[in-house]
């Protein structure tokens, strides 16, 4: 297990603040989007979201990795993030299940972390300014010049315009089997898709078959899917034109659609609607959204930095021509729009995170509204 260690490390921001702490995990030099996730649990699920590529992780939970890390709760097949912020990692690991500490894990996937700074400070600091570039220095290069670091964090690419899919996707198709009475054949995009979203697929039927996410519509046709779902992901989802021009191929198909998070955004901009930057985005398990169907505020799950820019009120038509389409919901917090649903094709979308591993689960019914939908079709279809 990795000791506790002396070593210097330092937090840049790209406006030139300096957070000096302790080295944790790998060291070395680290640079990106420096966001906060407000979890008090959850974490190994949180590092190993393929959303988080490209980014920089502060946990606003200030004791992190009491429960070391398993083999059961990856949400993929490694850590993704670009560097991780604690304020106090555990001495000790305390769990049964754990085969592994969180230190050692991010060293071992050759993470630079960061430990004992003010993480609050830095969070109120990102909620007043925005979410920027950051890097993380330890090892010899906590000993680089001031000026030179604060370089190094300016020539990092910035989150917007950054498509990232390549870098998270499968290279090769993988299925998984329908559990209980099987629906068909499932399309899922990956674009960053968490294990748990798979298992909820599954648990619902399908047999999962995950595509890379340079698959054409002929591809898609090849599986003879049932319906096509696009996952979560990293990324601008302006910088993905391909993405949205596969999934109107999709539409235009009649397959029935389900997307979230990066998918809900996808879907908007092929029904014609734009995308932008939130400030500091969404990023934790405690996000109150109001599903406007039934009327029921839902604590949810978020990990989202852009979002669909679309009416939140009433029904309006699909610039791009697929009918009318209704913002489904609603994020309590700032009125962002938080679920898509058209009304004259099968298809709608979350941007939060139904499968929600590690909680909380009051959207999990939405994989159930999905399987619904899709057998609906099925049914018309035979008439």
């Amino acid at each position: 297990m990795t000791l506790f260690t002396r070593d210097p490390a330092v937090l840049v921001l790209e406006d030139g603040t300096r957070h000096v702490g302790r080295a944790y995990g790998a060291r070395g030099t680290t640079l990106g989007e420096v966001v906060f996730a407000t979890g008090m649990t959850g974490y190994q699920e949180t590092l190993t979201d393929p959303s988080y590529a490209g980014q920089i992780v502060l946990q606003t939970a200030p004791h992190i990795g009491n429960t070391g890390m398993n083999d059961e709760d990856p949400e993929s097949r490694r850590i993704w993030v670009s560097g991780y912020i604690v304020r106090d990692p555990s001495r000790v690991v305390s769990n049964w299940r754990a085969n592994a500490s969180l230190g050692d894990a991010l060293e071992d996937d050759a993470v630079v972390g960061i430990s004992g700074i003010d993480t609050r400070a830095v969070t109120r600091h990102i909620r007043s300014a925005g979410s920027m570039r950051g890097g993380i220095f330890s090892g010899d290069a906590a000993g680089l010049d001031d000026d030179e670091q604060l370089r190094l964090v300016r020539g990092a690419p910035a989150m917007a315009g950054r498509n990232l899919s390549a870098e998270v996707s499968v290279a090769a198709a993988e299925v998984t089997a329908a559990v209980g009475e099987r629906i068909g054949n499932l399309a899922v995009l990956d674009l960053g898709v968490k294990q748990a979203t798979i298992l909820n697929l599954a648990e619902r039927g399908f047999e999962v078959h995950v595509l890379p996410q340079d698959v054409t519509i002929d591809d898609v046709r090849a599986i003879d899917p049932v319906a096509v779902f696009y996952s979560n992901g990293p990324g601008d989802p302006a910088a993905s034109g391909d993405h949205v021009g596969l999934l109107r191929d999709v539409l235009e198909a009649g397959f029935p659609f389900f997307g979230i998070c990066f998918g809900n955004q996808l879907l908007g901009r092929a029904l014609g609607f734009g995308t932008y930057k939130l400030p500091f985005g969404h990023r934790g398990i405690n996000q109150p959204v109001l599903d406007k169907t039934t009327g029921r505020v839902e604590i949810t799950a978020h990990n989202h930095g852009f979002a669909v820019d679309a009416p939140i009120d009433g029904v309006t038509d699909s610039p791009n021509g697929y009918g009318r389409v209704e913002v489904s919901h609603i994020g309590l917090n700032d009125n962002v729009v938080e679920g898509l649903r058209a009304l004259d094709i099968p298809a709608f979308s979350v941007q939060y995170h139904p499968e929600a591993a590690a909680g909380p689960h009051d959207a999990n019914y939405l994989f159930d509204r999905f399987r619904d939908m899709v057998l609906a079709n099925q049914s018309k279809d035979s008439e």
